[in-house]
């Protein structure tokens, strides 16, 4: 979503924004009057193609992992829940220490952002460390 957002708004011609600039209009004005309703319209496209993406993912996960209750101790034996499964059952139905089940979701979350964070951030680093810029 960001790197689409970012080439919508690379699109916005450089005329507008010089016109602005000329005219002595400090930039804050120029991109909040100009450039974001110039690219409104990508932008809420990039924003939906990117919903449809999450749940486009999602919905494997919970079709090939389902949703087992019980804990198992094993990894490698019967099924398990993702994380994403976890968080949801977690808030869905707490169990009788709500405030624990909350907490429990709340982790589950942040775990699964984090891991999304990690790998983002190394597939730009290998994207800088390796790729080619076209110019």
């Amino acid at each position: 979503m960001i790197r689409s957002a970012e080439e919508i708004l690379k699109i916005v011609p450089n005329n507008l924004r010089e016109a602005a600039y000329a005219l002595g209009t400090p930039k804050w004005k120029v991109v909040t009057r100009i450039v974001l309703p110039t690219a409104l319209a990508g932008l809420v496209t990039g924003v939906m193609l990117a919903i449809a993406r999450v749940i486009g993912e999602t919905a494997p996960l919970l079709v090939t992992t389902g949703s087992d209750r019980l804990r198992h101790t094993n990894p490698l034996s019967g099924r398990m829940q993702n994380l994403a499964v976890f968080a949801y059952s977690e808030y869905k139905d707490p169990g009788v220490d709500v405030q624990a089940s909350y907490d429990k979701a709340w982790a589950a979350v942040l775990t699964l952002i984090l891991i999304v964070m990690i790998l983002s951030l190394l597939a730009r680093w290998i994207y800088r460390r390796f790729g080619t810029e076209l110019r």
